[in-house]
């Protein structure tokens, strides 16, 4: 437990608290968790974008080797990569953010329906799952029109490249550096 202390005061040295990066309108549950643990691995920043620590592989293995390793040892700053291509994607789609609304409005409307009294359709109460599925409904064309398929590849096709390309050419932590050598066996 002192290993994440230890590097969210190193993240704090930086200039950037990793309390910043987790804003705290995200109610509480299992995604709450998960990006609570995301935060609390994040490796420095300084060290994930220092330049003097780029450089080509020599050969295909040393290339396998950094795309594994660094992908394990920096695998929630990925995932914050990630998560700044997606906001910036919705950020600059106006559209999108038009239909975000929709969606997350309908979704609203519904939670305080369901507050006053349970959502009745031809003498069924109709579940949660089922109502959120018709918000989705409501603004699956405010989604289609705003593009948001191309969306959702622009976003995966950036994070593979920008993902990848930094586990391929950051060298491997000196630390992780070490390696697992077996001697060769000796014919018997």
């Amino acid at each position: 437990m002192a290993a994440p202390k230890d590097q969210q005061k190193e993240a704090e040295a930086e200039g950037l608290s990793a309390t910043t990066l987790l804003p705290k309108l995200i109610p509480s549950g299992a995604g709450r968790e998960w990006l609570e643990r995301r935060r609390a691995t994040i490796r420095p920043w300084g060290a994930f974008v220092d330049q003097r620590r780029f450089s080509r592989p020599r050969n295909l293995g040393e290339l396998c080797q950094r795309l594994v390793r660094n992908v394990e040892y920096y695998q929630s700053n990925y995932v914050f990569v990630f998560l700044g291509l997606i906001l910036y994607c919705v950020v600059t789609s106006p559209m999108l953010l038009v239909a975000l609304a929709v969606f997350f409005g309908a979704c609203y409307i519904l939670y305080l329906r369901t507050l006053q009294s349970k959502l009745v359709l031809f003498g069924r109460e109709v579940s949660p799952a089922h109502q959120y599925a018709l918000a989705g409904g409501v603004s699956f064309p405010f989604f289609w029109l705003a593009g948001a398929g191309s969306a959702v590849f622009w976003v995966l096709g950036a994070t593979l490249v920008v993902i990848g390309s930094h586990a391929a050419f950051h060298k491997v932590e000196a630390v992780d550096a070490e390696e697992l050598h077996m001697e060769p066996l000796e014919p018997v």
